[in-house]
């Protein structure tokens, strides 16, 4: 399963990527692997949100509790209903915040992705992605994509590559060799909990 670190090189445009670099990772996700990527905030790690068996590979790697959800992105706001309740308080959020910073929401009544992704209550937590890059993988793979912090559990989020540990470069499937270079630190999202009737907690 283990696909080869190095992919083709960086389109010198650093606002752009390399295709076969986004590719590779869509086909090993397709493939039930994980993979090392730039998200639209700090560096994850990733699969396919609907294979059970690779969302638990990252579990595994993370030395995380199953209890302890996973969030997922998706390309389109368009797409949640495949997998969640949208409250109306959530409608007005994603909204109001389109095209700033980056918002994770978590809802009620989730379906149709792992069953290790959903939380006992019921809910999941999706993030609508403007990053190009993320974006692509989650349009390109044609599910969400899981994205949880590139750090085994307890330890600080990876806010660039360079602080990535080599326990998990070495746990994933394939690294992604988009913004390895890009040294700005990246801060993780809010949350925000929306209910079934409209009960809005603020998480982060």
């Amino acid at each position: 399963m283990k696909q080869e670190k190095h992919s083709s090189k960086l389109d010198p445009n650093s606002n752009r990527y390399a295709l076969e670099d986004l590719n590779t990772a869509v086909q090993v996700m397709q493939q039930g692997g994980i993979i090392l990527y730039p998200t639209d905030t700090v560096w994850g790690i990733g699969c396919d949100a609907t294979n059970e068996q690779a969302v638990r590979k990252i579990f595994a790697l993370k030395q995380r509790a199953d209890s302890k959800s996973m969030l997922c992105l998706l390309d389109g706001a368009g797409k949640l209903q495949a997998y969640v309740d949208v409250p109306s308080a959530a409608q007005q959020l994603l909204e109001v915040t389109e095209g700033c910073s980056p918002m994770t929401i978590i809802y009620p009544n989730a379906r149709n992705v792992a069953e290790s992704l959903i939380a006992e209550d019921g809910s999941l937590g999706i993030r609508i992605t403007e990053e190009r890059f993320s974006h692509d993988l989650c349009q390109k793979l044609r599910h969400p994509v899981v994205s949880t912090s590139a750090n085994i559990s307890g330890q600080p989020a990876a806010k660039t590559y360079g602080d990535v540990s080599e326990e998990i470069r070495r746990g994933v499937d394939y690294i992604c060799r988009y913004r390895r270079e890009d040294c700005k630190p990246h801060q993780p999202s809010g949350i925000i909990k929306i209910g079934p009737n409209n009960e809005v907690t603020i998480i982060r």
